[in-house]
């Protein structure tokens, strides 16, 4: 008999459509359990797609003009760099942005206390994906809400709505992650990352410039969380709650790092693990949520006697197709044995066992994780946009690792027995990709790298001076010596 079970199958083609119907419209947050209320019209207002293309241009249209400026100064320093308040504004900007992120997080994570089911529970990890994929309806396994785009309504498969008049989701219903938190948490982060490209100011206040990958990261990110939020797509809230965790940590360390006080290497290498690693699995999670499938049990009304005879043949059926080819046996083995145990499970419900007219079966029927144009399109556009990061890293590390392969074969021709293994130098050119991808995020004077790498043969630069550029109480103009290392300390001053 089937039970709950997770499976992977294909997103149907329908759901691939650019520009993504409308519907479903963006559903505000609840009135309770909230540390305030966010206007409705505010809300709404703000996730139209004018709003982060807007910004987005003027950013990028800025930031390029302030290159251009800093260009004709010979990235002379502006004025207002130099003084006391604008330090103290860095400063403040740091423990902001560490404090905000860290609100963000707690709140995602009470958000999905109360709403993720466990895995260990009746239903498995099939009631786990259930509460992470339905954001909408009542608490409970197949309880949940879905919007169907064929019939333009939202419907439930065990008939429990929960639909305001306008036939939407009640914003009162508790148990579901985005009232218990995603639609409030999640549309001020997105809000968030229009303050974000403050870093940019500041690094171009500085007489830096502001690289081309940083740019894009910050448009691109408004534009990701515009999406996920505007479309209410699954994998959105995975962005909110490990980046705000991971900016909780990164702006804490800038704020620290301000005051001049020395941060372990161990943390730096953390950190940067962290920012590089939610580039590579952020994408991947995202992207496979569109392959994921569950099985529901539903009650249905039906003859007994039918119902048996359904179960019988469909079972015969299971059991005599045989898959006409490789590539067909290869799929069901892939997608098709749940789909083929859901069909076969009809099993009569104990309690409405005497009556022989009409009995009530259940029925496991498949649930698609994603089931909207707009979902599918916020999550391609969240994977689109982390696949240029995701391939410099990977470029950085294949030519770090050739150079130290080839560096490594020298020096072992005077030392064998102190051969380096294959195993460390990819560990050092992890480091080394991570520093060139937060270099060309933060800027081309390696001001925003948080790692540090002691190894003299990386040939990069490294040290105290690898810094955000927002710690402006610190970065104050770095002149790197003929070998790559860094001659000056962060505060300016020569050794």
């Amino acid at each position: 008999m089937a039970s709950p079970i997770v499976f992977l199958s294909p997103p149907a083609a329908t759901l691939f459509r650019f520009p993504p119907l409308p519907e479903p419209q963006t559903i505000p947050p609840p009135h309770f359990n909230l540390p305030f209320t966010i206007p409705d019209s505010l809300y709404v207002s703000a996730l139209d797609a004018k709003v982060p293309i807007t910004i987005a241009a003027v950013y990028a249209v800025t930031a390029k003009a302030l290159n251009l400026y800093n260009k004709s100064t010979g990235k002379k320093p502006w004025a207002i760099s130099k003084t006391k308040a604008f330090n103290a504004f860095v400063i403040l900007h740091n423990v902001f942005l560490a404090v905000y992120s860290a609100w963000t997080w707690v709140g995602m994570l009470n958000g999905l206390r109360s709403s993720v089911l466990s895995p260990a529970g009746p239903n498995g990890w099939a009631g786990t994906v259930d509460s992470l994929c339905r954001f909408h309806g009542p608490a409970g396994f197949g309880n949940a809400l879905s919007y169907n785009e064929n019939q333009g309504a939202w419907e439930s498969m065990s008939g429990a709505t929960h639909l305001t008049a306008e036939g939407s989701p009640s914003r009162a219903s508790p148990g579901r992650l985005w009232n218990e938190g995603l639609a409030f948490y999640g549309w001020l982060f997105y809000i968030s990352k229009f303050y974000e490209v403050v870093d940019t100011l500041i690094i171009l206040a500085k007489g830096k410039y502001s690289s081309t990958l940083q740019t894009y990261h910050h448009a691109g990110a408004m534009m990701a969380m515009w999406a996920g939020m505007r479309y209410m797509a699954t994998p959105i809230w995975i962005f909110v709650f490990f980046n705000s965790a991971i900016h909780a940590l990164m702006y804490t360390y800038f704020t620290v790092t301000a005051f001049n006080i020395r941060v372990p290497t161990i943390i730096k290498r953390t950190l940067t693990s962290l920012q590089i690693s939610q580039f590579v699995i952020g994408a991947s999670c995202a992207m496979i949520h569109s392959f994921i499938s569950y099985l529901v049990p539903v009650e249905v009304k039906t003859n007994l006697a039918n119902a048996a005879a359904a179960a019988a043949s469909s079972i015969a059926a299971t059991a005599t197709d045989a898959p006409s080819g490789f590539l067909d046996g290869f799929k069901q083995t892939l997608f098709g044995a749940a789909e083929a145990a859901g069909a076969a499970a009809v099993v009569s419900s104990p309690a409405d066992s005497s009556h022989e007219a009409a009995s009530y079966v259940t029925q496991y029927q498949k649930v698609d994780c994603i089931t909207t144009t707009g979902a599918t399109f916020a999550i391609w556009l969240n994977v689109v946009y982390l696949l240029p990061l995701t391939y410099l890293f990977v470029s950085f590390f294949i030519s770090s690792y050739l150079r130290r392969s080839k560096a490594e074969g020298v020096r072992a021709k005077s030392n064998p027995d102190r051969r380096r293994s294959n195993v460390i130098l990819a560990e050092k050119a992890s480091w080394d990709a991570a520093k060139g991808i937060e270099r060309e995020v933060y800027g081309k004077n390696n001001e925003g790298a948080v790692v540090e790498d002691s190894d003299s043969s990386s040939g990069s630069v490294s040290g105290n001076d690898m810094l955000h550029p927002s710690s402006a109480a610190k970065v104050n103009g770095v002149k790197p010596k003929a070998n790559g290392k860094a001659n000056g300390k962060a505060n300016g001053k020569k050794h």
